[in-house]
């Protein structure tokens, strides 16, 4: 059985000098830095707040939502510049900002300067997360980046497995601070990969100028292609249920469910169910497509999250019940959030940069506020957690049914995208989405 991580004949090495399963590992590292700045956290939550005094046992989840209102607004920042003056510069720059942040986050004395600092760093982060994705572009296209964009998904996945254990590890030996030192110390190895190992993906002769006329068209490309439009939104949606889940999960199966300690063991298991999906999403996408794949796992989604919606209102949910439907719909979103973002990306490959970051930031924004709302209606139960699952996936649905003009499951032919770099000639696209 051929193995999804092997190159084959149509993932070649990307670029010269850097082979797939590392150029795989570099995105998905430049991605997992993100969720290892939002996972990590939560354990240390409690500790946070008491130490900076919160009044609403709620607001510790402000650490969270601090950073992702600075790393969803910074990208539409980011995109039209990567697009004007290459991958690189901006990469490293906001590496660069990331680990400077952290240092600050570590010595802030108040939770306005923590709150401040960790907005920061979600700018900086911005930057990594919107080139990542505009690099896979660069390079792959179709079902090929669909395939690529699953195998960064499987590897990135590991991340939030792991990060609440390894922040409740840090907690035994040292305080909450030591956390923002292992991030700083992610940001600056990153820094240091990159600018060893990354070259320029993107060539001076395809980019584009920085103006105010033509970023706005790009902008209003992005969000008036209807296919870009229609899996953009539904993908913030589908988001917020994510979100609404990372905001809530310390609360629910501490206080909720009485867990404790085994906390970060619970929410492993939950987040290997997403990284499996991962896994057997790169070894499917290229024979099913992006569009049936998908489309039956949005079908799939909203149908458990239902069934766990009408559990948790009529019926006392236990742990392992909830757990179980719950890192099954995870599994399910496996399925859903690496194909939607290749289908919205597909029709932007002469503004891959500027496409990425509006994807980001609207997607981004959209699973932040949908997900704060989640998480400050934490009521002692599985209830609002269980609603915004299925409100959000219902909703996405009916988003996506209309994208499509009611045709679901079908593999299209989109029209060919911009030409890609030379590096294409070693990685021929695949058209059938």
């Amino acid at each position: 059985m051929h193995s999804p991580i092997a190159p084959g004949p149509a993932a070649a090495e990307p670029h010269p000098g850097i082979s797939f399963r590392e150029f795989v590992a570099l995105i998905a590292s430049l991605m997992a830095l993100n969720s290892l700045a939002i996972d990590i956290m939560l354990p240390a939550l409690p500790d946070i707040g008491a130490a900076m005094a919160v009044l609403n046992e709620n607001d510790s989840q402000k650490v969270l939502v601090a950073y992702l209102v600075g790393f969803g607004a910074a990208q539409l920042f980011y995109g039209p510049i990567s697009d004007r003056y290459g991958r690189r510069p901006v990469l490293l720059g906001g590496l660069a900002l990331y680990a400077v942040a952290g240092v600050f986050s570590i010595f802030a004395n108040d939770m306005n300067h923590l709150l401040a600092a960790r907005l920061v760093q979600g700018i900086g982060c911005a930057a990594p997360r919107v080139v990542a994705v505009s690099i896979v572009r660069d390079s792959y296209s179709g079902r090929q980046m669909g395939r690529v964009m699953s195998l960064v998904m499987m590897v990135f996945m590991v991340v939030p497995i792991f990060a609440p254990s390894i922040g409740q590890i840090i907690l035994f030996v040292a305080p909450w601070r030591a956390i923002f030192l292992l991030l700083t110390l992610g940001g600056i190895l990153m820094l240091i990969w990159c600018g060893a190992r990354l070259p320029e993906t993107l060539p001076a002769a395809r980019r584009q100028p920085v103006t105010a006329r033509s970023v706005l068209a790009a902008y209003l490309k992005t969000v008036t292609t209807r296919i870009t439009l229609g899996y953009m939104c539904a993908t913030g949606l589908i988001f917020g249920a994510l979100f609404g889940f990372i905001a809530s999960a310390q609360q629910i199966f501490v206080e909720t469910f009485g867990v404790g300690a085994a906390f970060p063991a619970v929410f492993a298991v939950i987040g290997l169910a997403m990284s499996a999906a991962s896994f057997v999403n790169a070894s499917l996408v290229e024979r099913i497509g992006l569009r049936p794949l998908s489309h039956w796992a949005l079908v799939a989604f909203v149908a458990i999250s239902l069934v766990q919606a009408v559990t948790a209102i009529w019926i006392a949910e236990n742990l392992y019940a909830f757990t179980a439907m719950l890192a099954i719909t995870l599994f399910i979103f496996g399925f859903i959030g690496p194909s939607f973002n290749a289908i919205a990306m597909e029709p932007l490959g002469d503004i891959a940069g500027t496409g990425s970051s509006v994807l980001g930031f609207v997607t981004t924004l959209a699973g932040a506020i949908c997900g704060f709302f989640v998480g400050q209606n934490y009521d002692g139960t599985v209830v609002p957690l269980a609603l915004g699952f299925a409100t959000f996936g219902a909703s996405a649905l009916v988003i996506v049914f209309i994208t499509e003009k009611g045709r679901l499951f079908q593999t299209t032919q989109p029209a060919p995208a911009a030409a890609l770099p030379p590096a294409e000639a070693k990685t021929p696209r695949q058209t059938g989405v």
